[in-house]
């Protein structure tokens, strides 16, 4: 499924997240793929897992970060889909 705002996200059941120093690796015990989060990254990441809504967690980034809504957006929308191609996350 094409990642939007208008979609929601959760987190694959295989995954486990560590966050170290403001910065994140997730680890799918199921495939072995480790995936590293900057600060930002981790946010989302976060946000995402106590939303589900895409658009909330587009909004709680904007309120938080001095970024433009295009760039942010945009940021987001590829986050999302290289976790979901990576099994971290299931797009619906």
């Amino acid at each position: 499924m094409a990642v939007s705002l208008d979609a929601s996200v959760r987190v694959a059941e295989d995954v486990v997240f560590r966050e170290l120093d403001g910065e994140a690796v997730i680890l799918n015990l199921q495939s072995g793929v480790y995936f590293g989060l900057d600060a930002v990254g981790t946010r989302v990441w976060q946000l995402c897992q106590e939303h589900g809504s895409i658009r909330s967690v587009c909004q709680a980034i904007e309120n938080e970060f001095d970024v433009s809504a295009d760039t942010l957006q945009a940021d987001l929308l590829s986050l999302l889909d290289e976790l979901s191609a990576n099994g971290l996350v299931t797009i619906q």
